[in-house]
């Protein structure tokens, strides 16, 4: 979810929405975007994005909005079915043998139950925050948490199937978190090529779409992104553009400016990694019509897909 590490808060007043033109010819993707155009190209190392995006809505800085705890604390969640199953670790060879992936799914399902050990503060180099969050849910009580896990393991059994070593934060296998801090030292410990956090918004009914939200420049403590900011915006810029393709999914209607590119410095995941790293909010968990598609099997298994493809294509380069 948008999180701050995942407190929501409302969007900012919802901006008319741009025009939006996804085109896919040959080896381009043609995005508009506020200003301008924004050109995924299909290897995903076109045009870079506009830097300084829109602060996202539903994250720090802003009013609040729905809040984690709307979620009855320990409910079981309605999700879909089809969750698809851990895979054994790959042993074949493939282009991405030899590349470490860490796959961070964002919050825990036991997250619900230990409120007291999650609200304990952690340093994030520019100031403290929660240990983690609850996450958002849909209305119906689909949790990001199990969202966040199902999309994860379909992302992992594809990145192995490619022959890429891949690690996770967490694999529900904890009683809570990781601490937001944790979770950016495992990608670092791990010597990852490239980590994606994967959670769902919680913004307001009306507010669309996906964003992938990159690191910006921030020295401050124990954060010093100044060596990952660039490789994580290519990272980042792959993995929409493939997302974009695979899902049929716009870039949000409230964040980014029609870009599907989000820059924060207030996020702890991103400011204390040492590695290549984004975040991917795959849409919003208030709004009825992005609830379809991520309650649906088959959506979230293009979602991983387009997830795999923006990071194959980001460590193929």
């Amino acid at each position: 979810m948008s999180y701050d590490e995942n407190q929501h808060r409302d969007p900012r007043p919802r901006p008319s929405r741009r025009g939006l033109v996804a085109l896919v010819a040959g080896a381009a993707l043609v995005i508009g975007g506020a200003g301008g155009w924004l050109v995924w190209q299909a290897d995903g190392s076109g045009g870079g994005a506009p830097t300084g995006s829109a602060t996202s809505a539903g994250k720090p800085g802003g009013s609040k909005g729905p809040s984690p705890s709307s979620t009855p604390s320990g409910s079981k969640s309605a999700a879909p079915p089809a969750s698809s199953p851990a895979p054994s670790p790959s042993k074949k060879a493939g282009p991405l043998a030899g590349k470490v992936v860490v796959v961070d799914p964002g919050h825990n399902p036991g997250n619900f139950s230990h409120t007291r050990e999650i609200n304990r503060q952690v340093d994030i180099g520019t100031n403290r925050k929660e240990c983690d969050t609850t996450g958002t849910a849909t209305g119906a009580g689909y949790r990001e948490a199990d969202f966040t896990l199902d999309v994860s393991r379909r992302l992992r059994t594809l990145l192995e199937e490619q022959g890429a070593k891949v690690q996770f934060t967490q694999d529900g296998d904890r009683p809570f978190g990781p601490c937001i801090d944790e979770r950016a030292r495992f990608g670092n410990e791990a010597g990852a090529d490239a980590v994606i956090s994967v959670h769902a918004d919680g913004s307001a009914v009306g507010n669309r779409g996906f964003h992938v939200i990159l690191p910006d420049r921030v020295k401050a403590g124990a954060a010093d992104t100044s060596k990952i900011v660039g490789p994580s915006r290519e990272l980042g810029e792959r993995i929409a553009g493939r997302f974009l393709r695979a899902t049929g999914s716009s870039p949000s209607n409230y964040v980014g400016g029609g870009t599907g590119l989000d820059v924060r410095k207030d996020l702890g995941g991103l400011n204390l990694s040492t590695v290549p790293k984004v975040f991917i909010e795959c849409g919003n968990m208030r709004d009825p019509e992005d609830v379809a598609l991520l309650t649906s099997p088959s959506w979230r298994q293009k979602a991983a897909q387009g997830m795999a493809d923006g990071i194959s294509s980001y460590l193929q380069r």
